[in-house]
């Protein structure tokens, strides 16, 4: 069985530089071996939906914005920076970065969070599209649907680093 410490190492910032997940669920005794993808996932997931809403509007706001001042700064995390240039989005024209700035802006001030989306297999075209209408919902549905891509987020970066199964 891998440690404590071990645990919260790897799998501190699978939510956006949030490790008091890691941590609950590996105390909670939510961790059994053999680790994997979907296990692990399980477990952080049961502790992100337990979490208080304050604490889980704080993982949504460790998220960067996307194609934001961060990814030009290069100051995103390397799951993060991955993620957004899987997208295309360290690829964007001046027009297309200044929709995304605009956007951002206007999410952020709506619903008081960064507009969150799993990016894998999707283009610029498609994130700003479910920007553009995402940015419509109202603040319980939109909460909702940022966890729920956060989730998705968090088991994309797992199947990248365990095993579906042993």
């Amino acid at each position: 069985m891998v440690s404590r410490e071990d645990f919260v190492s790897r799998f501190g910032g699978v939510f956006e530089h949030s490790p008091f997940i890691a941590e609950r669920a590996y105390d909670a005794g939510h961790v059994t071996g053999p680790l994997t993808a979907a296990g692990v996932h399980a477990a952080l997931a049961a502790v992100f939906r337990t979490a208080s809403p304050q604490e889980r509007l704080g993982v949504l706001r460790a998220h960067p914005d996307l194609a934001g001042r961060l990814a030009i700064s290069g100051e995103l995390t390397e799951d993060s920076r991955k993620e957004q240039s899987g997208a295309g989005l360290d690829r964007l024209s001046p027009a297309e970065h200044a929709r995304f700035t605009e956007l951002n802006s206007s999410y952020v001030e709506k619903f008081g969070f960064p507009f969150i989306i799993a990016v894998k297999g999707l283009g610029k075209d498609d994130i700003l599209s479910a920007f553009e209408t995402r940015i419509g919902n109202g603040q319980d549905e939109e909460f909702a649907t940022a966890t729920a891509q956060v989730e998705k987020i968090a088991l994309l970066r797992l199947t990248s680093m365990l095993p579906e199964a042993e």
